[in-house]
């Protein structure tokens, strides 16, 4: 049987270097090997970057299982082909201030739509093993394989999991009192799909809770803008977890406006699991 691996994308930056801090530490909470990428037009100025990452793992995680391989090509295609074989791709991120950040913000980005296994961007200040919950950002069935991630992280790190489920409706009228008895038609539809939006966290997580029984649940449903709600709640998060739902675009595959405001602004790291996850 093959040893499950992490893989993470290194540079020889300093963020490149808290990216690999990260990954291995990803690799030793799962027993996993990990993986050390370095894509660069020249394979053969990659050797002292790709040592230099070896020598950093193995003196913080003596035991854990290593190796370094340059990539000729560009980080995206790369990472990407990596992304098939690997339980995880770490990166790093520059932050998306000014015209550097821009260019270096987008290999997350770009890598995010494309990626066939979970990819964890390393954003805010925290350390690997940082205390907090995991967040789980839901918005419906379609993310139960983003519920599974979370869950499985939930319990690899030992804390307990809150999943935020937040909604809005195109006909709601938040100036009305919502204690109010619906009696307009756009006010009975409002409240059916309130209905049916509450519902959603129930259905998609029951079977997880019966499989993750040690993992602390706390489900709060949210009648707000998604990306603000959760924005907000990495402050106190130890890493978010939300789908990858990319969607078509002429240019390619994008995606949505929370996955945008996550890995623009959010204080903690960032995990976006795809809809199909190679188990």
């Amino acid at each position: 049987m093959t040893l499950q691996h992490v893989v993470v994308g290194v540079d020889g930056s300093l963020v490149a270097v808290r990216a690999l801090d990260w990954a291995a530490g990803e690799a030793a909470r799962r027993g996993a090997a990990l993986r050390v990428v370095y894509a660069v037009p020249d394979v053969d100025a990659a050797g002292p970057v790709l040592a230099s990452a070896v020598l950093r793992v193995r003196e913080r995680h003596p035991g854990l299982p290593v190796v370094a391989e340059a990539a000729e090509g560009g980080a995206v295609a790369a990472l990407t082909r990596e992304s098939e074989r690997a339980a995880l791709t770490v990166v790093g991120t520059r932050g998306f201030g000014g015209l550097t950040g821009l260019v270096f913000g987008s290999v997350s980005l770009r890598l995010a739509a494309h990626m066939h296994s979970p990819l964890l961007v390393v954003r805010g200040d925290h350390r690997c093993g940082d205390g907090g919950d995991v967040l789980l950002g839901l918005e419906g069935d379609a993310d139960e394989d983003a519920a599974a991630y979370a869950f499985e992280e939930a319990e690899r790190r030992g804390t307990g999991l809150s999943v935020l489920h937040s909604w809005t409706h195109r006909h709601s009228t938040p100036e009305l009192p919502s204690l109010l008895p619906a009696t307009s038609p756009g006010q009975q539809e409002e409240a059916r799909h309130g209905r049916a939006e509450e519902a959603v966290p129930r259905f998609t997580m029951a079977r997880l809770r019966e499989r993750h029984p040690d993992v602390g649940v706390a489900t709060r449903v949210v009648r707000a803008a998604p990306a603000h709600t959760l924005l907000e709640a990495t402050r106190e998060a130890a890493v978010v977890v939300i789908g990858a739902h990319p969607h078509g675009h002429k240019l390619g595959p994008h995606l949505r406006p929370v996955a945008h405001t996550l890995l623009h602004r959010s204080h903690c790291p960032v995990v976006m699991v795809p809809a199909v996850r190679q188990r």
